[in-house]
């Protein structure tokens, strides 16, 4: 694969982690804030929110680092190789694990949707874990082919 193509996606990770940590920066602690505004008599669900959104951002992070690395064993023709198949796994978990903190969380949500009378916060929770669900199956349906062409790859090395 052309080196440029890897660079392009390598750029697209970075470029991807920014507006997450301007959220992370910015957003959780104004919806913090608002959660304690709307509950002043529960003030300990504001760090539930913070514990709750920013716990998401470490596998997040985590698996972003994860694609990098994967991009990088591509361009030095590891793609083919445990290593990569180690990237997808990790890639996986760290999905699910988002997808999880994300159902934690979700009466977090419906609280403050309930209170706001705002229930796009509840399709914005729902829609969050079913994205990173997906994220998590296509990953590991992406780790067995891959397992599946290395052990190919070794019966055929072992024929010749």
């Amino acid at each position: 694969m052309k080196r440029g193509t890897t660079l392009f996606l390598k750029t697209a990770v970075i470029l991807i982690g920014i507006p997450v940590l301007a959220l992370c920066i910015f957003l959780v602690p104004a919806i913090a804030n608002y959660t304690a505004e709307l509950y002043p008599d529960i003030a300990y669900m504001k760090y539930l929110v913070f514990i709750d959104l920013y716990a998401t951002a470490i596998p997040f992070y985590f698996a972003l680092y994860q694609a990098f690395k994967l991009l990088s064993y591509i361009d030095k023709n590891k793609a083919f190789s445990e290593l990569s198949v180690r990237v997808l796994k990790n890639i996986k978990y760290c999905a699910f694990t988002i997808s999880i903190l994300y159902v934690v969380g979700m009466p977090l949500f419906y609280l403050m949707a309930e209170k706001d009378d705002a229930p796009g916060v509840i399709l914005l929770g729902m829609v969050m874990i079913f994205a990173t669900i997906v994220i998590a199956v296509f990953a590991a349906v992406l780790q067995k082919l891959l397992q599946e062409a290395i052990d190919i790859k070794a019966e055929n090395d072992l024929i010749v």
